[in-house]
């Protein structure tokens, strides 16, 4: 996909029927919850782009579908303190991941933002739907103890499904639940690679939600916002102004 110069894009508004989001820091705050929990293992959180590094090679074996999510924890853990120069055994290393995930679980927090734009959006007739790549169990623990719970017409979880973004099945999946195509559906994720460029790759209108504003180039067809509240006027068509 041709990449182009970070620009507002026109979506279709009138044909938009649905919004289907990302949870982890779209809606929620996961790298805060996260770094706590990190701090609350090391006393700091100066290790945090490691963290994240080890992250994603044992998130990437996870969804492969080569370990289950308490294993991709523990092993993740094990070679997190691994590289910092100490070996766990696998009941130190699960200790551990249960005192982080502890913290991570009392942390968690919507940004503000979310609730606006959710209102916004169903005062404007949107469906609406979660769309992420994780646990089942502990993303609806997570949506319960921010109050989302009960905010969508449908939850899409890579786990329950056996696949996950960017697979365009699990798009479709989300349009097919809502009973829209994916031409009239949005979606909206704070990664490029995963949720914007693979929304669009599955026909649906990509937007990338660049909370840090590190946007420059980005795919061609993919919407960039910095914050949600800009969602709603991007999506919904505006009235005309009255004479």
């Amino acid at each position: 996909m041709t990449s182009a110069l970070a620009s507002p894009v026109t979506l279709p508004t009138g044909r938009i029927r649905a919004v289907c989001l990302d949870i982890d820091d779209t809606l929620v705050d996961y790298e805060t919850s996260a770094r706590s929990g990190l701090t609350a293992l090391l006393g700091h959180d100066d290790a945090w782009p490691a963290w994240r590094r080890t992250t994603d090679i044992y998130h990437l074996r996870y969804h492969a579908g080569e370990v289950d999510f308490d294993t991709m924890r523990r092993e993740r853990t094990k070679a997190f303190f691994a590289d910092l120069g100490e070996e766990l055994d696998d009941s130190e290393a699960a200790e551990r991941e249960e005192r982080r995930l502890s913290c991570i679980t009392r942390t968690w927090r919507l940004f503000d933002d979310v609730w606006p734009c959710l209102e916004a959006l169903r005062a404007s007739g949107m469906q609406l739907a979660v769309i992420t790549n994780a646990a089942s169990l502990y993303q609806r623990k997570k949506l319960r103890a921010v109050g989302l719970i009960d905010a969508f017409d449908h939850l899409v979880i890579s786990e329950e499904l056996g696949i996950g973004k960017p697979d365009p099945m699990i798009f479709h999946t989300a349009c097919e639940a809502l009973g829209v195509a994916p031409e009239e559906t949005v979606h909206v994720g704070d990664r490029l690679d995963l949720d914007a460029s693979g929304a669009v790759g599955a026909g649906l209108h990509g937007v990338w939600l660049d909370r840090r504003g590190e946007a420059r180039r980005v795919p061609v067809g993919v919407s960039v916002i910095s914050s949600l509240e800009e969602l709603p006027d991007l999506v919904v068509p505006r009235l005309p102004s009255p004479r």
